[in-house]
């Protein structure tokens, strides 16, 4: 399944940020810090690259059943003097839930190989903890959109709780715990109000809460 999950202003938004990052690429900067997060200057570029493009692209792996009421409001006819009240019956329709490939799919892969290659698994779990509890207090079900949350909350979070409990490691752990927290928080345990989106389709990691995953893959390399 491919549609776009978030508005054209992100993506213009995002594509002339990556144009900025391709630039400090080549004078270095970029590949200082991407040392630090264990990944080559290409492969920071070649992962932002393809977060974007991913996000396009959602994989279903369910499908939840809604009912849906053909006539929502209650209708009442008058005939020869009688009034008779119109039937609200309900017909059958679905929601799929779907795995966004930008924003779930290739941030949790990275994630779990950041964790192996730098050795760290408890700190990563508490910063997660903690960005997911807020994300969850936070995010929001729209209808015919998703599960949204404000973009600049998860990264700026992240980077701040990767700073006081992890100082030395705090573009790793800024990374896992913005991208974990924010699909556990914001995603995950919101699924039970996927019914009262209205959509066709929930995408874990698409509409709503890729722009907070995306930027936080980028403030973990500033941070570097």
């Amino acid at each position: 399944m491919i549609f776009s999950p978030f508005a054209l202003i992100f993506f213009i938004f995002f594509f002339f940020l990556l144009i900025f990052l391709f630039v400090f690429i080549h004078i270095g900067l970029i590949t200082i810090a991407a040392g630090k997060l264990g990944l080559s200057g290409d492969q920071i570029l070649l992962f932002l690259l393809g977060s974007l493009i991913g996000s396009h692209i959602n994989i279903p792996v369910k499908r939840i059943r809604r009912e849906v009421e053909l006539y929502p409001e209650q209708t009442v006819i008058t005939f020869f003097g009688m009034r008779y009240v119109v039937p609200r019956p309900k017909e059958p329709r679905y929601t799929v839930i779907a795995v966004n490939v930008g924003g779930c799919l290739i941030p949790v892969l990275v994630s779990f190989y950041l964790m192996v290659h730098n050795g760290l698994f408890l700190t990563p779990l508490l910063a997660t903890a903690i960005v997911a509890a807020v994300c969850y207090k936070l995010a929001r079900p729209v209808p015919g959109v998703g599960i949204a949350i404000p973009m600049f909350i998860p990264p700026l979070l992240a980077a701040l709780v990767a700073l006081l409990i992890a100082p030395e490691k705090a573009p790793v752990v800024a990374y896992i715990s913005g991208t974990m927290g924010t699909l556990i928080g914001a995603d995950l345990l919101h699924l039970r109000d996927v019914n009262r989106l209205k959509a066709p389709v929930a995408s874990i990691g698409g509409a709503g809460t890729f722009d907070g995953i995306f930027l936080t893959g980028i403030i973990a390399v500033i941070l570097a």
